[in-house]
């Protein structure tokens, strides 16, 4: 069978990242993190890849609207809450928790995120720029808001504490498998880890289907993408929707993991300003920088503060060190600034860059 000039350069592509380095090493970051539960038992170690897995994707979900698309949003954080609080509420408000009540926090958060992704994309989107960006954060303000004031249902400011049900439970007793015990902390471990995965690869295959080919030639020159016929309006909203939804999947993972949402949690602007942060730190439009700003970012929020310990034993006798030792978040702004001056496209960005340079220099 004859294959078109396109064909045969998807499957050059294709080729190209089966052989790629980078190949292995995606791979064995994946396994140390399934292998994190054997290797390391402790709850911190665990809790940590945890959260780094789950908030990596959803930086790369961000980064497929930023970075991918062009548009500046500072309200995506909000959907990352609909999926916690929808998540919380079905596994707390509907009587004893079963699975079909967790599968229908997923859906019922699911389809509220689409539905306002798109009424905000439909009403918004033709504001550009910094403009759109203060209307999202608006609405990403009323959804605070609202989930403070409808304490009745929300929990208010001391949210909600969901119950897991089944393999996922607090007290759910599996045996052991290779002297490893199977509770419901280890379940709920994987269950996120996997999940958290599979959305990665789905918006990594997302970017490079022609839709993501599409929506980055919008990024590029969106009048010229009008000019070529293309509904660059329709083709924003469809970006900004489905970065929402995996968003919004994302939320209930971590009200899953967590077991609690209350809502600066889930909803407060620091979900957004660590998003921005992780998204920075490891490079806009590469995707793959999600992981390791997650990964610097919440091991340095982990690390950090425990400095002041630290301090403490080895220099009992030194007052001075140990009350600089307390200041750890201007330690962490010291980092993020250092971040951006030496890598100032983000770690992959920079790293693409030089690569680049290098083949230049040996052709």
């Amino acid at each position: 069978m004859t294959l078109t000039p396109i064909e045969v350069a998807r499957r050059a592509e294709r080729e190209r990242r089966l052989r790629a380095p980078s190949l292995y090493l995606k791979l064995a970051c994946l396994a140390a993190a399934a292998l994190v539960p054997l290797v390391v038992p402790s709850f911190q170690v665990l809790d940590v890849v945890a959260k780094i897995a789950i908030f990596a994707a959803l930086v790369a979900s961000y980064d497929v609207v930023l970075g991918y698309t062009g548009i500046v949003s500072f309200g995506h954080a909000m959907f990352f809450g609909f999926g916690a609080y929808a998540v919380a509420l079905s596994l707390g408000k509907l009587g004893a928790p079963t699975y079909g009540h967790l599968a229908l926090g997923f859906l019922a958060g699911v389809v509220i995120s689409a539905v306002v992704a798109i009424l905000i994309g439909a009403f918004s989107l033709r504001v550009k720029a910094i403009f759109f960006a203060m209307i999202t954060l608006a609405f990403a303000e009323f959804a605070l808001i609202l989930a403070v004031q409808l304490s009745q249902i929300t929990g208010g400011e001391d949210g909600l504490s969901p119950t897991l049900p089944g393999v996922f439970a607090v007290s759910f007793d599996g045996g052991q498998v290779l002297g490893i015990p199977i509770t419901g902390r280890l379940t709920t471990y994987y269950f996120v880890l996997a999940l958290s995965v599979a959305l990665f690869l789905l918006m990594a295959r997302f970017i490079h289907s022609p839709l993501g080919r599409t929506l980055q030639a919008i990024r590029d020159n969106e009048v010229r993408a009008e000019a070529l016929g293309y509904r660059t309006f329709v083709f924003q909203i469809v970006s900004s929707s489905f970065g929402s939804v995996v968003a919004t999947l994302l939320g209930g993972c971590y009200a899953m993991w967590v077991r609690y949402v209350n809502p600066e949690s889930a909803l407060g602007i620091q979900v957004m300003l660590d998003v921005l942060l992780m998204v920075i730190i490891g490079g806009i439009g590469t995707l793959y920088g999600s992981v390791i700003g997650a990964t610097v970012l919440l091991t340095a929020q982990t690390l950090l503060p425990h400095l002041r310990t630290v301090a403490a034993a080895l220099f009992a006798g030194s007052p001075i060190i140990q009350r600089m030792t307390e200041r750890w978040l201007l330690y962490f702004g010291v980092l993020f600034i250092l971040v951006v001056f030496f890598f100032p496209k983000g770690v992959i960005g920079t790293l693409r860059d030089a690569i680049a340079r290098t083949k230049a220099a040996r052709a």
